[in-house]
Parts: C-alpha cells; structure tokens; sequence
C-alpha cells in the first residue's frame, strides 16, 4: 500500500493511497472537512452528556484528535476508532495538523493516539476514553451501543462494498435510539441504502468543495 503525502487547500495535508487513486481526506481541506462534517454536524449536534462514539476509518487520527480538543466541558466520550490498515509511524510522525490547527500539546496528543497499543482501551483524561481496533468493520463484534458513528470510509467508487444496505443495517443495530451516523457522502444511492436499513436521513450542507453531505438518525 503506498502512501504519499499532498497538501489541501487549507494547508492540511493528507494521504494519497495510489492502489485505489484517493486521497485520505478532501484536497478542499482535509482539517475543514472534518471539522463541518464529523465536529460541527456530528459531535457538535449532540445533545448528550456521554457519548459513545464509533468511528469507521481512525486512519491518520484527525477525527479522532479533533474530538478530544473541541468536545464540550460537560462532554464525556468514549471513542473507538476502527482501521483495517495502521499507518506506519514514519507516516503519522510527518503529519502536519498540530501546525496547522494549534491547540495546546497537540502534537503531542496526536502521537499519543497513534502510538497508544492497539485493542486496548486507555483513559486519555476523566473524560475521554480511547480505544482503537484493527480491524474492517464487517468483522468488528461488540455489545456496545453507540450514540454517533463517524463514516468516513473511502468513496462508494472505490470500496462499494462498505456502502452497501448490509453495512448500514449492521450500523443501526450498534447505535442508541435518536443517535446519529454523519459522512461526508451525498450520492443517492447511499442515501437510498440508509433508509433502507431504517435511518431518516437528512442533507445537509456539505464541507468546502461539496454541496451537500448526509446525516442519519436511528428513529
């Protein structure tokens, strides 16, 4: 799997995965994407205390880091991030979001995350539980129940296989009532194959780039 780096238009970078011709993130932004998609219409539009949350692609822990900065005080998460593929330390140690996005020792917490053991949960603080898991989430078994699931797999062109009615029916099984599922993908097909699965799925406006993104609710 080889991996080369590319900067974003807000300075981020990201990854290019050459075996499936896609970047990681979004070239409009890699850290602009996450924020509106994942933070502003995901983590941010939760109303609960403690949340558990799933995240479907941890790949270069972006999502991941960006949640433990931007949580609510009041807010307590439990985090599991799953990822069939780990990115090498030569890669993750070059990755440039702690200077472009500055919070206070987010560098640090950004190495912490990859270099935390996996299949192990750790207490990052009172109120931030991280784990992560390799694994493809077709084999992923819990009986956890989830309040938000982060889905940000690679485009419906490149793994079909991960956007399939099957796929949503197995995430609505893992999620609370009124939880939620957001993506940075708009494609009909996709929004088809949530409501079949029994999600009310809503468009929203989507990130730089692209004119709309979906959320779904377990009703």
């Amino acid at each position: 799997m080889k991996l080369t780096f590319k900067h974003t238009h807000d300075g981020s970078e990201t990854l290019y995965r050459e075996d499936l011709n896609e970047t990681y993130h979004s070239i409009h932004g890699a850290i602009n994407e996450s924020l509106h998609v994942f933070i502003k219409m995901g983590l941010q539009a939760i109303e609960k205390k403690t949340n558990n949350i799933l995240e479907l692609g941890f790949g270069t822990g972006l999502n991941a880091w960006l949640t433990f900065f931007e949580r609510s005080k009041n807010q307590s998460i439990k985090y599991i991030g799953l990822e069939a593929f780990p990115l090498t330390q030569e890669i993750w140690l070059e990755l440039n979001f702690p200077q472009q996005r500055i919070y206070e020792n987010g560098t640090l917490m950004l190495e912490k995350l990859h270099e935390l053991t996996w299949e192990k949960e750790h207490e990052i603080d009172e109120n931030f539980t991280f784990q992560k898991v390799e694994i493809t989430f077709e084999s992923f078994e819990t009986n956890k129940k989830f309040d938000l699931i982060y889905f940000d797999a690679f485009a419906p062109n490149k793994q079909p296989e991960l956007w399939e009615t099957s796929i949503f029916e197995k995430m609505y099984g893992l999620m609370n009532e009124n939880a939620m599922l957001v993506t940075y993908c708009a494609k009909g097909q996709v929004r088809r194959n949530m409501q079949a699965a029994g999600f009310l799925v809503e468009r929203l406006p989507g990130p730089p780039g692209k004119r709309e993104m979906l959320r779904a609710i377990k009703k």
